[in-house]
């Protein structure tokens, strides 16, 4: 009984002076503790007395003692063991994790300062190397700590030890902070520490991570002077540091100087950084070739090496051929596949749009007994959210949670941008919240996700308060931050205000680039305010950031529209002053504008005019002409560009066709331009909506009547040999439009039934049905098209079970939400649930996630840590 009423006590006087603050983030200083000197005396005397009994770690009470508490308490007890170094480093660790006011950075450090003070510089130095390798994980931490150093050398005269020094100098080369690794090593020997043959190795390859070369080679020099002898580690990081500044010849001219001498003959590393510095600048060939040497030469391929080779034939679209070095890999028998080489196939298949085959994959790699990585899940993430699968991505975040792999910054950046894909942007905003929840600091892409999603929404107030909070996060707005809200306000008529975040931009010191510049112009050009957009151009070009004459061809574009041709032609002259080449698209716009005016002989001189000066036209140009040329109904001119055009070596392309179809049809001539679709279907092109609406167009002329016009109009195109997906998905939309979604339901039906699905036409079906309540056909369609062996968009899913639940179905609603759930193949259906809930909840209004974008308060959730 005595001892839980000391217990109480103890926990009681604990709490007092934990929580005196409100906010403990903000309580750290180096002041002393806010208890009376007594009561804080008593309570490091309370925790030091379980220090003395076996397995003190495990003890409940003693969890229950430092909870809360502080970094000054928590030095008080080390100062009563610091006759016992071991226990004192057991503590400093265990209290870290265990003791939420000594759990952050910031506090940890704040605690060996403390230490320090005591003058406990053996503990001091046994604690420091355990903090270097935890934050060994971040550069930014990495550089706090290194601050700290310093300021306990310059207030206390506290020098690190050399364990201390040989520690952080493999963990500022881990980090390529090579630069600070050398003046650290300068330190170390002002401070009388000779280093040794594993730290000079070290110095090396850290300078030459961060391509320091010449600094190596200059450091190499003088620890040859004292005997040092080189050998194979030594120039292998040379190979790497002019690999790493893409200098490869250096880094060739080294590797053959290896190759003569036994001592530093090259290793399976030095290939592989050989390789992989030829990889990087699309040297393949040679990178094969120094593959092939190493057989020869006795030194097998590792697993890195087949690795890089297989991650660069990805990154050039040749997943196939990865697929097949892969297999060599495993055949030989030499190396086995690591997480890394199945996360690299992986992310090539999602890259690739193959999400599914990425999947199957990952099973292979799970039941190889191979664990995948954070980046492995985030490569399949984002393969489905780049396919607008939703679900699927947010049931491998509960996969990857389910198996332990905790998901960081980028698993949560890859969903936001998923959501905000699929016109969720606020969903995004709730998904932020739950990682910050979860500890997570969110980094700069996570603002711009968001506030790019929210901007393209029109939810710009939620964009400026976001931009606004960022500081809470200790992150400045870059350049894409600011052009996306410049963007946003553009597209919706508020030029001058975004002109304001300009200025801003330049105030904060964010160099300005072309395409900020050119959504400005456009915003200005849009509403018709052409001087605005010039002086912000001429601008641009006395500050030399005009690389291209692309923002010059966006206020081209804008005159070309209103018919202002010479206003163009004057603008053309500007193009020549700020020294920048008319590219093919400026003289496409020029004709443009020619053409739109009525002047289509002009046009063909502006054509002529182009090759004059070596900007050879490609098919828009000449379609631009043609276009004009079937409008004033001039075919026969129009046939013979088409076939100048096919002399000169220009291809028709399918919008060249598209405008013959439709000038044929308004000329009476349905004959030619159903010859000209056959010509376009011979030719692999896919019919597009305007050359059905043209030939729609045709046949109502002929035979008045709409409704057998469509039927009529599916016939021949299938006759012809075309494609069925654009057809229906045309016809859907025009029954839809007139109101006969059942006629439209039909049309699916046979579709689905010849195996072809079309996700874009059963959307238009389903917000049909749902736009006039009539959800039970909705949910018939569902039933129908799984039963085909298909699976509706997840859009479809949201728009039936929204309806459902406004019209007070809930059963049927949770069930429609189980079928998708199984019809996406999710086995995690319970951890899916709290997911699906959030997204299928109706659209969000900008006021119902006020609570969420309240950036302060999510900050100061970081003041405890989730455990």
């Amino acid at each position: 009984m005595l001892i839980h009423i000391r217990t109480s006590r103890k926990i009681s006087s604990l709490a007092r002076h934990a929580l005196h603050s409100s906010n403990a983030y903000f309580s750290l200083s180096s002041q002393p503790s806010q208890l009376p000197p007594d009561e804080s005396a008593a309570a490091a005397r309370d925790v030091a007395s379980f220090l003395k009994t076996p397995n003190w770690e495990k003890n409940t009470t003693l969890k229950s003692l430092v909870s809360h508490m502080n970094p000054h308490i928590a030095s008080q007890v080390i100062s009563l063991h610091s006759s016992e170094p071991n226990t004192c480093l057991r503590f400093f660790t265990w209290v870290c994790k265990h003791s939420s006011y000594c759990f952050h950075p910031v506090q940890k450090t704040h605690l060996l300062k403390l230490i320090v003070s005591s003058g406990l510089y053996q503990i001091a130095h046994s604690v420091i190397i355990p903090l270097i390798r935890e934050f060994n994980r971040c550069e930014k931490s990495m550089l706090k700590l290194m601050s700290c150093f310093d300021q306990l050398r310059d207030e206390a005269g506290f020098r690190l030890n050399y364990p201390c020094y040989s520690s952080l100098l493999m963990s500022l080369a881990k980090l390529d902070l090579g630069f600070l690794a050398y003046q650290t090593y300068r330190r170390m020997e002002s401070d009388g520490f000779v280093a040794g043959e594993i730290d000079y190795r070290t110095i090396v390859n850290a300078l030459c991570k961060n391509g320091l070369t010449e600094a190596a080679e200059m450091f190499m020099s003088k620890i040859l002077k004292i005997g040092f002898v080189l050998d194979s580690h030594i120039c292998t990081s040379l190979v790497l540091g002019f690999c790493r500044g893409l200098n490869l010849g250096d880094a060739i001219r080294v590797f053959d100087v290896m190759s003569r001498d036994e001592v530093s003959a090259p290793n399976s590393v030095t290939y592989s950084n050989l390789i992989h510095g030829l990889c990087e600048v699309g040297r393949l060939d040679e990178a094969f070739g120094f593959k092939e040497q190493m057989g020869e030469k006795g030194c097998e391929p590792s697993t890195r090496t087949y690795t890089v080779l297989i991650k660069a034939l990805c990154d050039k679209g040749l997943v196939e051929k990865g697929f097949n070095l892969f297999d060599e890999m495993i055949g030989k028998g030499c190396c086995k596949a690591n997480v890394h080489t199945y996360t690299v196939l992986i992310d090539g298949l999602c890259r690739d749009g193959k999400v599914e085959e990425a999947n199957g994959v990952y099973r292979k790699m799970v039941e190889d007994g191979i664990y995948p990585s954070v980046v492995t899940y985030n490569a399949l993430i984002n393969g489905y959210c780049k396919d607008g699968r939703i679900v699927p991505a947010f049931e491998v975040l509960a996969v990857m949670e389910k198996r332990g792999c905790k998901p960081n910054v980028r698993t949560f950046n890859e969903l936001m941008e998923g959501l905000c894909r699929v016109g969720k942007a606020f969903k995004a905003v709730h998904l932020f919240k739950r990682m910050v929840d979860d500890g997570l600091s969110p980094d700069v892409v996570s603002f711009n996700v968001l506030i790019d999603g929210l901007c393209r929404e029109g939810f710009m107030n939620v964009g400026y308060k976001l931009l606004g909070s960022m500081s809470s996060f200790d992150i400045e707005p870059d350049c894409v931050t600011f052009t996306a809200i410049i963007d946003g306000l553009c597209k919706r008529g508020k030029a001058d205000v975004a002109s304001a975040f300009l200025v801003l931009m330049v105030r904060k010191g964010i160099k300005l680039d072309e395409v900020t510049c050119t959504a400005l112009i456009d915003g200005f050009c849009k509403l018709g305010k052409t001087r605005d957009a010039l002086f912000i151009l001429e601008t641009l070009g006395k500050m030399r950031l005009l690389t291209t004459p692309h923002s010059l061809n966006v206020l081209l574009d804008v005159l070309s529209k209103g018919c202002k041709v010479k206003e163009e032609l004057a603008m053309l002259g500007k193009i020549n002053k700020l020294g920048l080449v008319p590219s093919v698209v400026t003289y496409t716009t020029l004709v443009d504008g020619l053409v739109r005016s009525g002047d289509v002989s002009g046009s063909l001189r502006m054509l002529e005019t182009m090759k004059l000066n070596g900007c050879l036209p490609n098919v828009y140009p000449y379609t631009i002409i043609i276009n004009g040329l079937c409008r004033f109904g001039r075919l026969e001119e129009a046939e013979k560009l088409l076939a100048t055009m096919q002399d000169s070596g220009v291809s028709p392309n399918h919008v060249t066709y598209t405008v013959m179809v439709k000038g044929y049809v308004e000329n009476g001539k349905l004959d030619r331009a159903l010859e000209t679709v056959s010509v376009m279907i011979e030719r692999g092109y896919e019919l597009n909506e305007r050359v059905y609406s043209s030939l729609l167009h045709g046949l109502v002329t002929l035979q008045g009547s709409d409704d057998a016009c469509i039927n009529e109009l599916v016939s021949m195109v299938e006759q012809l040999g075309g494609s069925s997906r654009g057809l229906y998905d045309f016809a859907v939309t025009r029954l839809c439009k007139e109101g006969r979604a059942d006629e439209s339901k039909e049309l699916i039906q046979t579709m689905l039934k010849r195996g072809v699905y079309n996700e874009k036409a059963i959307d238009t079906i389903m917000e049909s049905y749902c736009g006039r309540k009539e959800h039970s056909k909705c949910v018939e369609l569902i039933t129908f098209v799984l039963g085909t062996g298909f699976v509706p968009s997840f859009k479809s899913f949201c728009l039936v079970i929204q309806g459902l639940k406004k019209e007070g179905e809930t059963e049927q609603a949770r069930e429609l939400v189980m079928e998708l759930l199984s019809s996406n193949g999710v086995v995690e259906k319970t951890r899916m649930l709290d997911y699906v809930r959030c997204l299928m909840e109706g659209d969000d209004e900008p006021g119902d996630c006020s609570e969420f974008i309240d950036m302060d308060d999510l900050f100061h959730c970081k003041e405890r840590p989730i455990f």
